[in-house]
């Protein structure tokens, strides 16, 4: 499978046997509407398992927030599992039905085929000492931080075996075409349309304004090395929101894409631009 010969967005029919539903933590709210759902299921005849993630699930349903849903996305990827994301709040980019959409799409769902989006995930471990950490998959970015205030970090980056500059910043980004809207645009990087295979890489507050985010083709692997100050300076890796690893003096970050993508179900009512507009408040007052 290739990046470029996989389609975006596809037509597909979803047979529901058996359907997750994952709810958002410390939230009373998503739970009880988990109930009035997996009831809502048992009616048709599909079975519903709350906060479990196997195999053998035809769907995954998301309440929440796109927090949650980047929570379940590495183990919906790997299982290829499609995700339809229910926000209870404000859309999401990710989560973008609201709640009273729910059973209008779920009836779809059943009765008809669905859109689905192949949206690309990252792939990413760390080589220390020679070792080979075991990978971690990302859907929206994975992130070099510093952990001090003080110091910036120097983090010389290659792309198959080019070399491309030394960063001195305050750290690195590397975002899929989905997190471009994430961390990647508070930071400076550009929108990249989620439909492109493509991995950007942007510095956090670099020391020089010269650098630039730099936008690279999906097949491209690329290695960020760490160059500590000192024995005791270390950095941290974030995948996804979530802090998962150290670097120390020495290690690499190896990032590429996954072979497998995650299966986005999407509305039928509302594109992406739409969402985008919803979201960065883009032309409030004016018109078409």
């Amino acid at each position: 499978m290739t990046y470029n010969a996989t389609p975006f967005r596809t037509e597909k029919t979803i047979s529901l046997q058996k359907v997750g539903i994952i709810t958002k933590i410390d939230d009373e709210r998503p739970d009880r509407y988990a109930v009035t759902l997996s009831d809502w299921l048992k009616q048709k005849g599909i079975c519903a398992a709350i906060n479990e993630i196997t195999p053998d699930l035809d769907m995954i349903i998301v309440l929440g927030g796109d927090g949650t849903l980047l929570h379940i996305a590495e183990n919906a990827a790997k299982h290829g599992i499609p995700v339809l994301g229910i926000n209870l709040g404000n859309l999401g980019f990710l989560t973008e039905l609201t709640e009273d959409e729910t059973f209008t799409a779920l009836e779809k769902i059943v009765s008809n085929k669905v859109t689905v989006e192949n949206r690309l995930m990252l792939k990413t471990r760390i080589i220390s000492n020679g070792q080979q950490s075991a990978s971690r998959y990302a859907l929206n970015d994975v992130v070099i931080a510093k952990n001090v205030l003080d110091r910036l970090l120097n983090l010389s980056t290659r792309v198959d075996e080019e070399y491309i500059t030394t960063y001195k910043a305050d750290g690195l980004i590397f975002s899929s075409p989905t997190g471009s809207t994430a961390y990647n645009l508070s930071a400076g990087g550009p929108i990249v349309y989620p439909g492109l295979a493509t991995i950007t890489v942007t510095p956090i507050c670099p020391f020089m304004l010269s650098s630039r985010p730099i936008i690279l083709p999906a097949e491209k692997n690329i290695v960020t090395r760490f160059k500590a100050h000192n024995d005791s300076e270390n950095a941290k890796v974030i995948i996804d929101g979530q802090a998962d690893w150290e670097l120390r003096d020495g290690d690499e970050l190896e990032i590429s894409t996954a072979k497998h993508f995650l299966q986005l179900v999407v509305s039928s009512t509302r594109d992406y631009f739409t969402i985008l507009r919803n979201k960065l408040h883009w032309g409030v007052s004016g018109s078409k």
